[in-house]
């Protein structure tokens, strides 16, 4: 059987990072934008990992990716309660109904 090299790795990295772009360019409302953010930071941790694995800089990608998830967690929980806010306040999470919120 033969082993898997970094090639596949930062293949999948890369479509998971193109298709959180992508989500969070076409999505309207705050969740769906919330996710394309997960994705990409996903792609982020899967490369951390792959070149922590596979990369000679000695580089532990497995502790930037456990601060890259600890980071994602706090985003969540932020952007969550920054959501339900604005929905209370205008009944939708629909993005385009904060323009608006400009200081």
């Amino acid at each position: 059987m033969t082993p898997i090299g970094l090639s596949p790795y930062l293949t999948v990295g890369a479509v998971l990072f193109v298709a959180g772009v992508v989500c969070m360019a076409t999505k309207r409302n705050a969740v769906g934008i919330l996710m394309g953010v997960e994705l990409v930071l996903n792609a982020a941790n899967l490369n951390f990992v792959a070149f922590n694995r596979f990369g000679k800089l000695g580089l532990d990608g497995q502790m930037f990716a456990l601060f890259v998830i600890v980071l994602a967690a706090a985003e969540a929980a932020v952007a969550l309660a920054i959501v339900l806010n604005f929905y209370n306040n205008h009944y939708t999470i629909d993005v385009d109904h904060g323009e608006q919120l400009h200081g």
